[in-house]
């Protein structure tokens, strides 16, 4: 695959296009003063490919930028060139999966709905692996591949425990802590490692009971991220659902609202953070030897 486009780049494209239509100018307008084809400034834009930072200044001197901003989109634009760890894996990550996890590296908060499996950045090692091994039922994947996604799983995991951590909030249907993913040792040991985890400051889990009444009535698995202001560029609200045959990244405004709302309502009726933990050590119980 490509390298996915890093926050960053897309920041960066969001931020020049804004420059842009505040001079009321087109694309094909700057494009022809720079001498540049308009597909070129349009790829940049949309983060579609990489920019020069030669090309940024550029671009910002054309537009007028003051000298405070303008030193702000160029340490963004020069922060845009930098490769991402996920560019080691590009072997086993698809376009859109690819764009996930560069967006989620970036992030600041997490909202995420797990129904049929603990969210993966919340799965230990054997779990997770016992999920991706499972997909070669319906997917061709050699052994090599399995454990190749299944260390990207387990990077993508340091969000969490760096020095600026992703805060990450997840409802978890109270069925997921029941259905049996492996063997025993191993449902008993992502228990363990899901009540560790709950214990950081920057991890809230939620179990949604299987007797509450829900409203609304929802069964996909989605994550709602959240991005931090960077250079005075704001980036927007990024839903990513995932399922057997599609993965969908959405970004506008309608969409992003309604799975706030949505994760919401399923938080509402959800244990509080002490009684999940309640719960979940009672499933570490039961799952435990016999």
């Amino acid at each position: 695959m490509a390298a996915a486009p890093t926050v960053r780049r897309r920041r960066l494209g969001i931020e020049l296009r804004r420059l842009r239509e505040r001079l009321g100018r087109t694309v094909e307008e700057i494009a022809d003063r720079l001498d540049w084809s308009a597909s070129k400034l349009s790829r940049i834009e949309n983060a579609r490919i990489g920019v020069r930072v030669s090309d940024v200044r550029l671009l910002l001197e054309l537009y007028r930028v003051d000298e405070g901003h303008k030193g702000e989109v160029l340490a963004l634009a020069q922060a845009a060139t930098e490769q991402g760890w996920w560019a080691e894996y590009r072997d086993v990550l698809s376009g859109e999966f690819g764009t996930y996890v560069a967006l989620e590296d970036e992030a600041r908060t997490a909202l995420t709905f797990g129904t049929y499996a603990i969210p993966g950045l919340l799965q230990n090692r054997a779990y997770a692996h016992r999920i991706l091994d499972s997909g070669r039922i319906i997917a061709v994947s050699t052994p090599r591949q399995v454990e190749r996604r299944l260390d990207l799983r387990m990077r993508r995991q340091e969000v969490l425990r760096r020095d600026d951590p992703l805060t990450l909030s997840a409802v978890i249907d109270e069925s997921v802590l029941l259905r049996a993913i492996g063997d025993r040792d191993i449902m008993h040991g992502q228990m363990l490692d899901l009540l560790d985890l709950a214990a950081l400051p920057n991890v809230h889990v939620h179990v949604l009971p299987l007797e509450a009444d829900r409203e609304p009535i929802f069964s996909d698995t989605f994550t709602l991220l959240g991005f931090a202001p960077a250079y005075d560029v704001v980036f927007p609200d990024v839903v990513y659902l995932d399922n057997l045959v599609t993965m969908a990244i959405l970004q506008d405004d309608g969409a992003t609202h309604t799975y706030r709302l949505c994760w919401d309502a399923l938080r509402s009726v959800s244990l509080s953070a002490e009684e999940s933990r309640r719960r979940i050590a009672r499933a570490a119980e039961e799952w435990g030897p016999r």
